[in-house]
């Protein structure tokens, strides 16, 4: 019978199977001339994530889902318009009420003024009478002590009559127009306030839409969210399968005693240490870097202990959240390239950062074995994300789709770009693959999206939808329950770190990351203010609200914002700045990344 061979075994999704088993006996001693059989990690296929579509909506898998989201987007445009004509119409309502009133004072006044002038005329008329009888030239004659008085009396009268006449035709004429004007300003307010109830009368009608379609969302929610949990579920328990078998290799080297060499003792396959057999390629050839061992009958795969650090710490990373940054070497959230510098920085080996300088110094290998780099493409994208080689099937990497470090499958030959060994000795770094595809670039197995300018929609960055994204993919800010994706969280204690330094307190926080139900809460009960459900930063974990004096524009706090946020990546957008029309000082954005 021949004897099994042990290796990094067993990861499987769900059976969690061992690794295969050689198929018949060989003589010890003839092991360095056995090939060693191929390691396998599973037996199991990984649930398959198609590259992010980052047009909004789509990265739902329920179609339902994306179609209410498209509805929603319509009646929110069409609210933002009728809040547009809302404001229009309640200023010119406002403008011809204002009119009414100013002509209405005009006519009022006109009226006092030919009243005046009436009771004027009225009052000098009964004088005369009352006093002289009818006022006419006799009388002045007859009263006039000299000629002179005459010709002045009779040519005052005259005059005085011509002035009463012509002050109170003017009144007259005055009243007219200040009625006409009046008339004119109450028909303008007519004509403004029918418009105004219009608009009023259809943004109830879309406020009723809105609602509508926040219902239908609520309801088809749960499904969405319940595919999430399922894919959640599925890469868990694969991540736990993976970790515990690690523990069963390592464990059965370290109950075997058998002394763990270096790198460098497994360079030459021709000069390994006492007991170690060198690991047969499928050629024949003998493997550097890699040996094995007879234990009770069984083929012991026996890796430099760098490289069982390295896998070790990477498996430990497993569920950890993805950040994009290429300086994502953790402890807390890792980027592909990030992970890969530091698991083999915990063996003492150190590589550079990014994919592109990680593929030009390792030494390629055409036959992966555990703890190898793997390299992914396609061509066309260049080398754009990279991973540990578990075995012939599976890797470990940091995946921007799944948000997070993950088991997966090794992706089909046309996708990976190479394998390359740390545990040989690097080379002088060569040119790595570039891409050659004109559309956006990609890193880390998901598009890498570039920083963006304040107010931007932030997109898609990892596999989940918006708004349904584990907790587990993002980071705690260290305030309550408020998590933010990984990068941003830890920018946002830098910020607050430096706030606090000049105002002796952290920033306040009302809002941070926007589970997909509290946007669709928030869309029904402000349908034109909230972004349509499934479309905000808040729900990529990328915006949060603020307090404590930021969220009032002017204040100290909000002009050092203003002044600071920006070098920690953080920005209040354009649209909810002052003069800007929809005024949020206290809505702020990470906008680095």
């Amino acid at each position: 019978m021949r004897s099994r061979l042990v290796l990094v075994a067993a990861l499987a999704l769900v059976s969690g199977l061992l690794g295969r088993q050689a198929a018949a006996q060989t003589d010890p001693t003839q092991a360095s001339t056995t090939q060693a059989a191929p390691p396998q990690i599973e037996s199991g296929v990984a649930p398959g994530t198609p590259p992010q579509d980052t047009r909004p909506g789509a990265a739902f898998a329920d179609p339902q889902v994306a179609e209410l989201q498209h509805t929603a987007a319509d009646v929110q445009r069409e609210l933002a318009g009728l809040s547009d004509l809302a404001r229009t119409a309640e200023k010119q309502l406002a403008d011809a009420t204002q009119q009414v009133s100013t002509a209405t004072a005009r006519r009022e006044a006109a009226d006092r003024a030919v009243a005046a002038q009436q009771s004027e005329v009225d009052a000098y008329t009964a004088a005369l009478y009352s006093s002289v009888g009818k006022p006419g030239e006799m009388h002045v004659l007859l009263t006039a002590g000299t000629p002179e008085d005459f010709l002045d009396g009779s040519s005052m009268i005259g005059r005085l009559r011509t002035d009463l006449d012509t002050r109170l035709g003017a009144a007259t004429d005055r009243r007219r127009a200040a009625a006409e004007a009046e008339q004119d300003a109450l028909g303008a307010q007519r004509v403004a306030s029918d418009r105004s109830a219009e608009v009023d009368r259809r943004d109830a009608d879309a406020t009723n839409r809105a609602a509508a379609v926040s219902s239908e969302l609520r309801g088809q929610i749960a499904n969405t969210d319940a595919a999430v949990v399922a894919l959640q579920k599925a890469q868990q328990e694969r991540n736990t399968a993976t970790a515990a078998n690690w523990k069963t290799y390592t464990d059965k080297l370290a109950s075997a005693e058998i002394a763990i060499p270096t790198a460098t003792q497994l360079r030459d396959p021709n000069n390994l240490p006492t007991g170690l057999l060198p690991l047969l390629g499928s050629d024949g050839s003998r493997q550097p870097g890699a040996a094995q061992v007879v234990v009770n009958g069984d083929r012991v795969l026996v890796l430099p202990k760098e490289t069982l650090a390295a896998v070790t710490l990477a498996v430990g990373a497993l569920g950890k959240p993805y950040v994009p940054a290429v300086d994502g070497e953790g402890p807390v959230a890792y980027s592909c390239d990030g992970l890969v510098r530091a698991a083999y920085a915990s063996g003492g080996i150190t590589l550079p950062a990014g994919v592109g300088q990680q593929f030009g110094v390792l030494t390629p290998v055409a036959e992966p074995r555990p703890g190898d780099v793997v390299f992914l493409g396609p061509a066309r994208l260049g080398a754009q994300g990279v991973g540990i080689v578990l075995d012939e099937k599976t890797m470990l990497t940091a995946d921007a789709r799944l948000a997070g470090v993950a088991v997966e499958d090794l992706p089909a030959t046309d996708t990976v770009l190479g394998f390359g060994r740390a545990a040989l000795a690097l080379r002088d770094p060569q040119p790595a693959p570039q891409a050659t595809d004109k559309g956006v670039p990609w890193r880390c197995n998901g598009v890498q999206l570039p920083a963006r300018s304040a107010g931007e929609a932030a997109g898609a960055w990892g596999g989940f939808p918006n708004g349904l994204i584990p907790l587990t993919a993002l980071c705690p800010i260290g305030v309550g329950s408020h998590v933010l994706r990984c990068d941003a969280a830890q920018n946002y204690q830098a910020l607050s770190a430096a706030f606090a330094g000049v105002f002796g307190r952290p920033l306040c926080i009302t809002d941070s990351y926007r589970t997909f139900a509290a946007q669709v809460q928030l869309y029904s009960v402000k349908p034109a203010l909230a972004a349509v459900p499934g479309t905000s930063n808040h729900g990529w974990g990328l915006a949060v609200d603020l307090c404590g004096g930021v969220q009032t524009a002017g204040s100290p706090e909000y002009l050092w914002m203003i002044a600071n946020a920006g070098v920690f990546g953080w920005s209040n957008p354009l649209w909810a700045r002052p003069g800007a029309g929809r005024e949020e000082p206290w809505h702020w954005e990470f906008v680095a990344a």
